[in-house]
């Protein structure tokens, strides 16, 4: 008597990148949603619902609750795949496409002028 329950589903394509790697994603989804739109001439104060969702004469908007509820069902960060490994700190290559990627372990700089008297020490071992 107060209004239209709206219930229903929708869904969506979806298109992003992977939050790890940085790969183009695709994927979809689908949302169930349920609303009442109250009647504009009901008496309704707003102490009772701030976010009372009303019809307009003989229509409805269905687009702020569509809009909610496939935001609310979007993962917050997307991944192509649930282990994706990503990307490599140092330089950046993906690291699915190279699993056994490493780099030396960088040298602190308080200790480069005795790491440069270790190599004349090892140069001068092998004269």
């Amino acid at each position: 008597m107060e209004g239209v329950l709206v219930t229903g589903s929708a869904s969506a394509e979806l298109a992003g990148e992977c939050a790890r790697c940085l790969e183009p994603i695709t994927d979809e989804i689908e949302v169930r949603f349920q609303e009442l739109f109250v009647y504009d001439d009901q008496d309704y104060s707003s102490e009772e619902d701030d976010e009372v969702s009303m019809l307009e004469g003989d229509l409805l908007d269905l687009e702020p609750l569509l809009r909610d509820a496939v935001v609310l069902a979007l993962p917050f960060q997307p991944l192509c795949e649930d282990d994706c490994p990503g990307l490599c700190p140092e330089c950046g290559v993906r690291l699915k496409d190279d699993p056994d990627h490493t780099h030396e372990a960088p040298v602190d700089p308080r200790w480069a002028g005795l790491a440069a008297l270790q190599d004349q020490h090892d140069q001068q071992d092998h004269d």
